[in-house]
């Protein structure tokens, strides 16, 4: 017997999948070390702002980044590569979400690609005394 969702429940279904974010960055030499791929510091900068935009698209409130949760590095990222980051919220609370990041790499002249990178990152809905508020009213 399926139980029929709940009006809260379908918003922020809805909110998920609205504020799906993709962004794509082709990997430049400026952007590597001396191993000539892309630096991890700089790959953690951007998903942290890709799931900034992804959890601001989702609640339209101040947000703020309150922790990381285990990245993994499962391949470099070379120069002369795209790179696509994706952010999907995955949990709802009352004043924090998560948003997971999936960073996929592929070559600029071959077909394919795979993850290489994933990460979870918690924010938090504040208001303008940087107090935490519900992220749905």
């Amino acid at each position: 017997m399926e139980m029929e969702k709940t009006q809260r429940e379908e918003l922020i279904e809805q909110r998920i999948n609205d504020s799906e974010t993709r962004v794509f960055k082709a990997v430049f030499p400026g952007d590597t070390n001396h191993h000539k791929t892309m630096f991890g510091g700089a790959v953690m900068y951007l998903m942290d702002e890709i799931a900034f935009m992804t959890a601001t698209r989702f609640c339209r409130k101040p947000i703020v980044t309150v922790s990381s949760d285990k990245i993994d590095f499962k391949h470099s990222i070379p120069a002369g590569t795209l790179v696509e980051f994706v952010g999907k919220v995955t949990r709802v609370g009352r004043t924090s979400l998560d948003v997971q990041i999936d960073v996929f790499i592929e070559s600029m002249y071959r077909d394919g690609r795979e993850k290489a990178i994933t990460g979870t990152f918690t924010l938090v809905a504040i208001n303008e005394n940087k107090r935490p508020v519900p992220v749905i009213d």
